[in-house]
């Protein structure tokens, strides 16, 4: 039996706004008067909790399509910013000793790396955080909250599982309705009224409790609640 974890990218492990703003940035020459401005307000509200909005790609998009911003033209400008993924124009960090994270809960739990964006940009960032040999598997365009299921269910082949992200409707749900364990993080992680096995602020505030459930898990016995 092996216990396997798996990560979304944007927002669980990639944290900071940076390739939400490029991603404004690349849309705001065909956007409505201060639409940056908007944006940089649209994000403060979702970091305090106070918005409905999943993400901050979700931020940007509503607004340019307020603005009659086509999906076309979005989807060109989300292209153009991926590709500033971990650059200076779209600059990410991570939790605190992520690599030592990983390689101990590593040796014992499958880790997969399941996200909804392109691969572009992305290797660029997990070799710069030095962990890119730490996932066993990566997943790229997965098409969540839909694509996340077959994934999932076929982990659960192998043992428990346990589905970790920030938008619950994409990285929670599917899984959950699985029966795999789920931990929610982020800025929804103490308003969404989604079930989850386990929520924070952050990955990093959820390290003790993570490395506990692999244990567990391992063990053979049921991770805690």
């Amino acid at each position: 039996m092996t216990p396997s974890i798996v990560f979304d990218f944007d927002g669980t492990l990639a944290l900071g706004h940076g390739p939400v703003l490029a991603f404004a940035r690349a849309i705001a020459d065909q956007a409505g008067t201060d639409y940056l401005a908007r944006v940089d307000a649209g994000l403060a509200a979702y970091d305090a909790g106070s918005t409905d909005h999943r993400d901050g790609y979700d931020i940007v998009t509503q607004l340019a399509k307020a603005d009659g911003v086509s999906a076309e033209a979005l989807q060109n400008a989300y292209n153009v910013s991926r590709e500033s993924l971990g650059t200076d124009a779209g600059s990410v960090g991570t939790m605190d000793d992520l690599d030592g994270f990983l390689k101990t809960i590593g040796t014992t739990a499958r880790l997969v790396l399941a996200t909804n964006a392109p691969e572009t940009g992305v290797d660029r960032v997990l070799e710069a955080w030095g962990v890119t040999d730490l996932f066993d598997e990566k997943h790229f365009t997965v098409g969540k909250p839909d694509g996340l299921g077959a994934l999932v269910s076929r982990l659960l082949a192998d043992g428990p599982v346990l589905s970790i992200g920030d938008i619950a409707i994409n990285d929670l749900l599917p899984a959950h309705a699985l029966g795999a364990d789920t931990a929610l993080v982020g800025a929804t992680a103490q308003t969404s009224p989604m079930t989850a096995t386990m929520r924070g602020a952050s990955l990093g505030a959820l390290r003790s409790d993570i490395e506990a459930w692999v244990a567990s898990a391992a063990a053979g016995t049921t991770p805690a609640a």
